[in-house]
């Protein structure tokens, strides 16, 4: 098998497993949509989303998110045309963003926290808790993978092989923007209404 028959199968294969990653994050974010839908009125007399919940301040936390998601779609417009500087300046924007949505949720966690509401009270906070602290940790993830593409891109060339590590990254990011929509929607619009 000559080299680019061989670089094409990995390639091949790189992206497959990617994309099984993805499918499996889908299921895990199913079962934690799942969980939330028939815990969400498992209150136990306590407070409900109602309650608890500030619309305008979520809102502005998923303007916030999906500007980020503006952002890595334009670095990687610029990576694929080796436009190396804009590249980097859109990663920052999007490590910024995010940085500032994730800041946004550890200080609602916190102001819940300091209000006594925390997971323990009652199975609807321990699911609403459950999912959004897992978004919030895959934001984070993204953050330090994010960190490490730029620390990669800041030192070498752009490769084909970076190219596509930061498709991957857009495709993961973009990924956590649609579970955050449907957050926004399943658990903080369909809680206050």
């Amino acid at each position: 098998m000559s080299q680019s028959a061989t670089a094409v199968v990995a390639h091949s294969k790189e992206t497959f497993g990617f994309w099984l990653y993805l499918m499996t994050d889908c299921l895990v974010f199913a079962t934690l949509f799942a969980t939330f839908a028939v815990l969400r009125s498992a209150t136990a007399g306590g407070v409900t989303g109602a309650d608890i919940f500030s619309l305008p301040f979520v809102l502005t936390e998923t303007m916030v998110l999906l500007a980020s998601s503006f952002a890595v779609g334009m670095a990687v417009v610029a990576a694929n045309a080796n436009k190396r500087r804009p590249m980097l300046r859109w990663l920052a924007a999007t490590g910024l963003l995010g940085a500032v949505f994730l800041g946004m949720e550890l200080w609602e966690f916190t102001v819940l926290y300091q209000e006594g509401h925390i997971w323990t009270k009652s199975a609807f906070l321990s699911s609403y808790f459950g999912l959004v602290g897992t978004h919030g940790l895959h934001i984070l993830t993204g953050l330090i993978w994010l960190a490490a593409l730029m620390g990669h891109a800041l030192k070498h060339d752009l490769s084909n092989r970076a190219k596509q590590r930061i498709l991957y990254f857009s495709l993961f990011w973009h990924f956590l923007d649609v579970i955050w929509i449907c957050i926004f929607t399943v658990v903080y619009l369909m809680g206050v209404v």
